[in-house]
């Protein structure tokens, strides 16, 4: 990435970098938001609600507004089935999950949260969901997640998860954006909401096991048998996660050979390395985060990490230690569409934009269909529900697959999934995911790709993300004819909220970044590091040009 790299990315985090707990704790219920300034006011992106007490972008105000806003959805929509709710690791989770309790408790809806007041992934909310709702047509369960992903410790986030189990699409977000705010204004005086030992006795919260539903449906997904004959040696490191006591029992009861690598649960998560600007990340994609995984990778035949929620997969190979997540990605679909008979040849495959075209060539190959879709995990979720889509994946190592079967397995990004993959491909194939990714190089071509990022006001984001094709007044892209000129995506015809221009070896996309002031241009060539750099320039200019 094109970026000012830090001094002390990739080395331990000094006592300066770790976030004061208590102070962070205590903003959170003394700090009140001030809805007439933008920044404070309930912003659902891509992944829910994030921001952090200290600046007054995720407050208890926000969790009480947002959880009545969701109570007033669901009873308008009808939903009225069971509510699963889980948390992270981060420090704001744990007041945010009790807030969203007591309002849930007011409100009379039925919640699920963990036993043993256990971390919940991401992945096991959306699997509970889609368990309970097998079969039904009412009384349909939906969900909460309580997680800023792998954003520094000083962040909260807040996700809703409708009856299809994956990410809420905008429509429903604008709307429990835009009733929060209305009740932020209104000083919640229209907010529900009992004491949190009221919440915790009430008849309506109940505990449910997610750990032990989850790991004991594992086998209908991966292929323990073939990793446990081969032997393979695997470490995971939860980087302090949610998941974090969810690799024992699953090694347990698979009977593998699975180190974790540490146990750790610490809120300023002072066991990271800092990520590339300096912060402590808990990406598993950052080679500068991934530090003491990639130590370790000689002891490990395969070894992995997930972030904060578990949504996010991180690969590290003997071979070629951390994987860049588009190459094990392109790996894993040439492996599943070979090794998974039931699931049907009209079965597609579904990656965003801005992930890598050896994929388009991957999928080619095994005759398959491409859908491609915006940046957004919520695009695959309807696919994989009905079965139609095998497998989503984004560039930012988020993916989810289907069963053996060929049914659902969760429509939200799963992380624990792809991480145990990389063992059952190392154990079938004989080779590790960074060999065989060498190997499909081979066959198909070796992308080189880069992102840079460069200022933009508010009115320049605007004017990018509604760029046509037409804007665009260049028919050469770094010595190759642009053949195609997207603002929509190819599967679903979804605005892209940007631009994307392809050749016959390399593309590049433009779009606004949806929290900074900033816009990105990723870019992507098949005819090496010099071309990549001349798309990029070339990029940059074309953009301007449109921009000015």
């Amino acid at each position: 990435m094109s970026q000012r790299i830090s001094a002390l990315a990739g080395k331990p985090a000094p006592t300066s970098a770790l976030v004061d707990v208590s102070k962070l704790l205590a903003a959170y219920v003394d700090l009140r938001p001030d809805p007439s300034v933008p920044a404070q006011r309930v912003a659902f992106g891509t992944s829910g609600h994030r921001g952090s007490s200290f600046e007054r972008s995720f407050n208890e105000w926000h969790i009480l507004a947002i959880s009545q806003a969701i109570c007033e959805y669901r009873r308008n929509q009808g939903i009225d089935g069971p509510l699963f709710m889980g948390i992270d690791t981060h420090a704001l989770s744990q007041p945010a999950f009790e807030n969203a309790l007591e309002v849930l408790a007011a409100n009379g809806v039925e919640t699920m949260i963990a036993s043993r007041g256990e971390y919940t992934p991401t992945p096991a909310i959306s699997h509970a969901i889609l368990v309970y709702n097998r079969g039904r047509k009412t009384g349909l369960a939906d969900g909460i997640v309580i997680t800023p992903s792998h954003n520094p410790p000083d962040n909260g986030g807040f996700k809703y998860n409708p009856p299809n189990g994956g990410p809420a699409d905008t429509d429903v977000t604008n709307w429990v954006q835009n009733r929060a705010n209305a009740l932020l204004e209104g000083g919640l005086k229209e907010v529900k909401r009992v004491s949190l030992a009221q919440a915790r006795q009430a008849g309506t919260t109940h505990e449910h096991d997610y750990l032990n539903a989850y790991v004991a449906d594992l086998g209908n997904v991966i292929d323990f048998d073939v990793i446990r004959g081969a032997g393979i040696r695997m470490g995971v490191d939860p980087l302090g996660g949610a998941g974090v006591n969810y690799w024992a029992p699953i090694a347990e009861r698979y009977k593998l050979d699975l180190t974790v690598v540490s146990n750790v649960i610490d809120p300023q998560f002072a066991f990271m390395t800092l990520d590339w600007d300096g912060k402590i990340r808990m990406d598993p994609s950052s080679s500068f985060a991934m530090q003491r995984l990639i130590g370790l990778k000689s002891t490990y035949d395969v070894a992995f990490a997930c972030d904060t929620d578990h949504d996010r997969h991180g690969i590290v190979t003997r071979s070629n230690g951390l994987m860049e997540p588009n190459h094990y990605l392109s790996v894993l679909i040439d492996y599943l569409f070979r090794h998974r008979p039931q699931w049907g040849k009209q079965i597609a495959i579904g990656k965003t934009v801005v992930s890598t075209a050896l994929i388009d060539r991957v999928v080619k190959r095994l005759d398959r269909q491409l859908y491609e879709v915006p940046v957004g995990f919520k695009w695959f979720s309807a696919g994989l529900f009905d079965g139609s889509l095998g497998f989503g994946c984004e560039e930012s190592a988020g993916a989810s697959l289907l069963r053996h079967d060929g049914t659902v397995w969760t429509t939200d990004k799963d992380g624990l999934v792809p991480a145990l993959l990389s063992a059952e491909i190392t154990a079938r194939q004989g080779k590790d995911p960074g060999e065989l990714y060498e190997q499909l190089t081979r066959e198909l071509g070796s992308p080189a790709a880069d992102r840079v990022e460069a200022a933009a006001t508010p009115e320049q984001k605007a004017k990018l993300a509604k760029l046509s094709p037409d804007q665009l007044h260049s028919d050469q892209l770094a010595g190759e004819k642009i053949e195609q000129v997207l603002d929509r995506a190819p599967g679903n015809h979804s605005a892209i909220g940007g631009i994307k221009a392809i050749t016959a070896n390399g593309w590049f996309a433009a779009r606004p970044s949806g929290t900074e002031a900033i816009y990105k241009i990723y870019a992507e060539s098949f005819n090496g590091e010099e071309h990549l750099q001349s798309i990029l320039k070339e990029a940059q200019s074309i953009v301007d040009a449109a921009l000015a």
